[in-house]
């Protein structure tokens, strides 16, 4: 029982951790969604695990430590992962390619939910740089989808 709320929340915390580490600022304006593309494989492996409660608390974490109102991420990260929970059992059976492009697809509606509600509060306006993570996060899923599914695997996480 401790095992598997223990690898899920590791994970969980790594993702946390690489999205605030500090990078250069050429290199920064291409960082994936490490939470979102965490919370999503577990989200479609484990969803009775990992639902619409876990995104927000972890939404509220990600404005904790990026330094953003309270909430914002939590909104998107809590829509993004409610539409992979009610669709979970059909993207299972995609392929991780196919699985990619709903992972941009998730991203880029996160990135427009942050944006919007960033800009009902300030004076932001949108740049085309802002969506480049979208592409990041399609990239990186395979190989996070590769080693989270062999540790759920191994540690037999059900």
């Amino acid at each position: 029982m401790r095992k598997r709320h223990s690898v899920i929340v590791s994970s969980l915390i790594i993702a946390l951790v690489l999205q605030i580490v500090p990078l250069p600022i050429q290199v920064d304006l291409y960082r994936p969604d490490w939470v979102l593309v965490v919370l999503s494989y577990w989200c479609m492996a484990l969803p009775h695990r990992v639902n619409v409660g876990i995104a927000f608390v972890t939404g509220i974490a990600v404005d904790i430590l990026v330094g953003t109102t309270l909430g914002i991420h939590s909104l998107g990260l809590s829509i993004c992962v409610y539409i992979l929970a009610a669709n979970y059992q059909r993207l299972r059976n995609y392929s991780v390619w196919q699985q990619a492009i709903v992972i941009g697809l998730l991203s880029s509606l996160y990135h427009l939910l942050t944006f919007w509600v960033q800009h009902l509060l300030t004076d932001i306006y949108f740049q085309v740089d802002y969506l480049w993570p979208v592409l990041t996060s399609m990239v990186i899923w395979p190989w996070v989808f590769w080693l989270l599914r062999k540790t759920r695997r191994q540690l037999s996480i059900t």
